[in-house]
């Protein structure tokens, strides 16, 4: 009897302390000329153990709901505690009923100069600056949270978004690049506070109705989920229309361009002249895909 209350003790506080992400950290040095020095094997281990064991929600995630990402940090340059990289940050979520993960986030940070000394303390602090290799990691998290959530539920996202914003603008006090307006329309700043503005609320309205009205259907009825998702390309529209060439847009296409390629191309037969239209005025940047598609 007592072994059997430690099992139930021992899976209620697996679900119940289990983190959010099942993420898969990458350090590349061999831009440094010295990809073998023992620092960046440390680096990867400790942001890998960073990234999946800090609690960053009040949400209890089962361990099958963790969200699959991967962070791939290049580094191009480093000098004792200062190192210049870039970061490729991605993630996915599970199609209901398939074993097909649907790509979400895609996102090249470019701007990722950071301090780091070996086996230092990584400490997140929901609202104070402790180093700028936190604030950057800690800022993706939210962004892969948010973008995952506005899958699920029609702006789900909304309390990651604010605190990747709450991020973005305590860590502005940092002469690094990326956190400010004048940072460009690429940065991490001009990210969040375009999923912040009123003025894409069509956008996070599309990647709700892509994936719930659209992919999560296409098991039951494949025809139905095609014309869902054509559909939704005239929410992307409407963002277009506001805020043409958005890098907002760029960065969903990044993430869905291959996917929606293969849609378009197969399954049941329908009508995808105009999507392909729309397609090629909202996302020239994947023009090549778009004509790669069959129908």
């Amino acid at each position: 009897m007592r072994n059997l209350f430690l099992l139930i003790a021992f899976l209620i506080s697996t679900v119940t302390f289990s983190q959010e992400l099942n993420c898969s950290v990458s350090v590349i040095a061999q831009q440094t000329g010295n990809e073998n020095n023992v620092v960046f094997k440390t680096l990867e281990s400790q942001l890998t153990e960073f990234v999946n064991n800090t609690k960053w929600t009040s949400t209890a995630f089962a361990p099958q709901e963790r969200i699959n990402c991967s962070m791939v940090i290049n580094i191009l340059d480093y000098n004792n505690d200062s190192f210049s990289a870039t970061i490729q940050v991605s993630s996915s979520r599970p199609v209901f009923n398939s074993s097909y993960s649907s790509p979400v986030y895609n996102y090249n940070d470019r701007d990722f100069n950071f301090q780091y000394l070996e086996y230092q303390n990584l400490i997140f602090n929901p609202n104070q600056f402790e180093s700028n290799l936190v604030s950057v990691l800690s800022f993706h998290v939210y962004m892969i949270l948010g973008m995952d959530a506005d899958t699920f539920e029609l702006k789900g996202g909304d309390s990651y978004f604010k605190q990747a914003q709450t991020i973005a603008n305590y860590s502005q006090q940092l002469s690094g690049q990326g956190w400010k307006m004048e940072d460009g329309l690429q940065s991490r700043f001009a990210m969040i506070d375009n999923l912040m503005s009123p003025s894409y609320t069509d956008m996070r309205t599309a990647m709700y109705r892509y994936h719930r009205e659209g992919m999560d259907i296409m098991n039951e009825g494949a025809k139905d989920g095609k014309t869902k998702i054509i559909s939704v390309l005239d929410d992307l529209q409407k963002v277009h229309r506001i805020r043409p060439n958005s890098y907002l847009m760029r960065v969903f296409f990044d993430a869905k361009a291959d996917e929606i390629m293969d849609i378009l191309s197969g399954g049941p037969s329908v009508n995808i002249t105009e999507a392909k239209d729309i397609l090629n005025r909202i996302a020239p940047m994947h023009s090549q895909k778009w004509r790669n598609i069959k129908f």
